[in-house]
């Protein structure tokens, strides 16, 4: 099977992406407890005995809150940059020394017949990063947790043939809802998260003529719904002329159930 992926779990209580090639399945962050973990990669018929690995973007809990269980019960390598490494050994438990690798940000590493991109990403951790999946002349982007989109991701994850991009929040719905301003703000701001709207701006200068599918993540529970993220992207994205629902699709994702395998 060529590249394929499944969007396991995403929102803000948590994340996880599998992602897979002919001889590598992986898996990307583990925000979840291990025994939901195992649960969501039955929905998709992955035995968790046949992962090569564990990739991690950054150490905010609704990423590695199943890492170490994981980790642990399968001999799971992890890869991390160093700074994430510092940030979340405190939070997984115990991790022997041959499981722990280096993902240095900004890199290209080669997993088999899968290469996978590293870029950073504006958030409020020790060094958030995400990736591109590239095999056999298509590519996959993985762009959540982000603060704002600079030009510089834009033109790492542009033409991807799926993008798992962040539609975090409704911008009226966060501000009138119940959470203490200085919350709000730091949703708002550069190292949080992006909205529906900023979302649906990004996508109109990166997607291309490969792009056929987009999947909006990251959605917040308390400030933002999927038909809400739905209509106000595809509604922006149809106003700039992106042939939404004809050549390109927009897909939901859910904190708790995966996205059917998909293969670009």
């Amino acid at each position: 099977m060529s590249l394929h992926f499944s969007v396991l779990a995403s929102g803000s209580t948590g994340n996880a992406f599998y992602v897979g090639t002919e001889n590598q399945k992986l898996l990307v962050d583990a925000g979840l407890s291990g025994k939901q973990m195992e649960r969501l990669l039955s929905e998709v018929q992955i035995d968790p005995n046949e992962l090569d690995g564990i990739l991690v973007t950054h150490e905010h809990s609704d990423h590695i809150k199943g890492l170490g269980i994981m980790a642990r019960r399968y001999h799971l390598p992890i890869y991390a940059n160093e700074k994430t490494w510092r940030a979340m050994e405190g939070y997984i438990g115990k991790v022997s020394l041959d499981q722990k690798f280096d993902f240095p940000m900004s890199s290209v590493q080669t997993f088999g017949d899968l290469d996978i991109e590293s870029f950073g990403v504006s958030h409020d951790a020790a060094e958030p990063m995400f990736f591109v999946f590239r095999n056999g002349g298509k590519k996959v982007a993985l762009v959540t947790d982000l603060g704002y989109v600079s030009e510089r991701i834009k033109k790492t994850v542009e033409n991807a043939d799926a993008f798992i991009f962040e539609s975090n929040h409704d911008v009226e719905m966060l501000r009138m809802g119940r959470y203490p301003w200085n919350i709000k703000r730091r949703i708002l701001g550069d190292k949080g998260h992006v909205s529906n709207e900023d979302c649906a701006l990004a996508l109109t200068d990166i997607i291309g003529n490969d792009t056929k599918r987009i999947y909006l993540a990251h959605l917040s529970q308390d400030n933002n719904m999927k038909d809400l993220a739905r209509m106000s992207v595809q509604n922006m994205l149809k106003d700039r002329g992106v042939p939404i629902g004809e050549s390109i699709h927009l897909y939901d994702t859910d904190p708790t159930s995966a996205t059917p395998i998909y293969t670009p």
